[in-house]
């Protein structure tokens, strides 16, 4: 088992762990915003910097105009197309999206819209697959659409949690489709993960608190939730990325 056998990559909440992901060797980033709501569409400018400091590291980005279900609006549609379109046209490698119909199928023309403005692209289908109604049935329906990869729990809160249906989908898949194994995967848990399903791309987000520097603070106003601690910031390092890879490809099979 080598490194060649293996694709890590970072879900970044930013350039930093963008950055970080590269020095400690992962093959890609999912770039995101709105980390709290599960990850939302970054801006421009952070796509931009990205862009261009990431030189061995792919640069994927996710199109999730907001939180919540995945069940899209033709309006919010039309925004995803052209946050594709964006993402195209500043040199994104590839995208990350997924839309559900309400009984939680596949929806077939949404997705098809999506991936027509993401042609020439890679593109994975993110975490809306882990609320199909049918996870078998979808992975079927996202291969026919064309999709590369699936990132999915195994539709379970953590992927270690999820190996059963992982293993599941992995020999369904047969390789059509490749399955990114992802929520929760860290440098304690990675191999138990491959043991158990033999997949071989992993999704992890290596991050460590990093105290802010603000040194007044004003405990009665908040910016968003307020149980939220706004004065520590999470960002990924080159250390936990290179102890999650290492705990994995050092341990063999």
């Amino acid at each position: 088992m080598t490194r060649e056998n293996f694709k890590f990559e970072i879900c970044a909440n930013g350039v930093e762990s963008c950055l970080a992901a590269q020095e400690g060797g992962a093959d890609r980033v999912e770039l995101c915003a709105g980390i709290p709501e599960g990850g939302t569409t970054p801006s421009y400018g952070e796509i931009t910097v990205a862009r261009r400091l990431l030189t061995t590291t792919r640069l994927h980005v996710i199109i999730r105009p907001r939180g919540g279900h995945f069940v899209y609006s033709p309006l919010e549609l039309e925004r995803m197309e052209a946050d594709i379109r964006a993402a195209k046209e500043l040199g994104a490698d590839g995208v990350v999206f997924g839309c559900l119909n309400p009984d939680g199928s596949i929806d077939a023309e949404a997705n098809s819209r999506l991936l027509a403005s993401a042609q020439g692209m890679s593109v994975t289908f993110h975490r809306a697959f882990d609320r199909c109604s049918n996870p078998t049935a979808a992975l079927e329906q996202l291969i026919s659409l064309g999709f590369d990869r699936i990132l999915t729990s195994g539709q379970q809160p953590t992927a270690d949690q999820g190996t059963a249906l992982l293993a599941r989908l992995h020999r369904q898949a047969a390789g059509r489709i490749i399955l990114l194994a992802g929520c929760g995967v860290n440098e304690t848990n990675i191999h138990a993960i491959y043991a158990a399903t033999g997949i071989r791309e992993y999704h992890f987000s290596a991050r460590e608190r990093v105290a802010g520097k603000m040194l007044f603070r004003n405990p009665a106003v908040f910016m968003g939730s307020p149980d939220a601690d706004e004065d520590t910031l999470l960002y990924t390092t080159p250390r936990r990325v290179r102890a999650t890879i290492s705990s994995l490809i050092d341990r063999g099979e």
